[in-house]
């Protein structure tokens, strides 16, 4: 009898930490990624943040010449796809897929994969930087592909409004300060 009560208690404590485990594990909050139809990653964050679905939506500012002409846009580092917070136990989950914007949860084997939280941080300590890496900087060297300054090196100084660039020549043992179309203007 002795016997017996022994093993009912380890059966019950037994039970419990089970019970307990998997309540914990359930209610761990874990990054998942959506992934969203195309261009409408701004519709299916609206969307998901009405929901009060904890999102991570990562944009960054790109500078591209159209025409000859400067623009800045703000587009999104992973174009398509959303990160979003949730538990395994949040009664969410069966609403993403018929969330306007999504067309599904990136997953493998019908189940969603977790992405670490350490990747999550380090892309929003990242931004920054990744803003910062784009377009041409004063001090960077260039290469002039406009007549009549075509194939020379130059340093580039600054924009002169959205159609031009001022930049350094060397020129009969000289820096010559010149402005020419942003669009003949090529990174090295």
């Amino acid at each position: 009898m002795l016997n017996g009560c022994r093993i009912g208690a380890l059966t019950r404590k037994l039970v419990v930490r089970i019970i307990h485990e998997v309540l914990l594990i359930g209610f761990v909050m874990k990054w998942y990624v959506l992934q969203c139809k195309p261009g409408q990653g701004d519709r299916a964050l609206m969307n998901l943040q009405n929901q009060d679905i904890p999102c991570f939506y990562p944009k960054v500012m790109v500078e591209k010449l159209r025409s000859g002409k400067r623009s800045c846009k703000l587009e999104a580092l992973f174009s398509g796809y959303i990160f979003i917070n949730l538990s395994q136990l949040n009664p969410v989950w069966p609403k993403l897929r018929s969330t306007r914007g999504v067309i599904r949860i990136v997953g493998f084997g019908g189940k969603p994969l977790p992405v670490e939280d350490e990747v999550i941080d380090h892309l929003r300590a990242s931004l920054d930087k990744v803003a910062s890496a784009g377009g041409i900087k004063s001090g960077d060297d260039v290469d002039v592909a406009e007549v009549p300054f075509a194939g020379m090196r130059a340093i580039f100084q600054c924009y002169d409004g959205d159609e031009r660039a001022i930049v350094l020549i060397e020129f009969m043992q000289k820096s010559q300060r010149i402005s020419v179309p942003i669009s003949s203007l090529k990174n090295q």
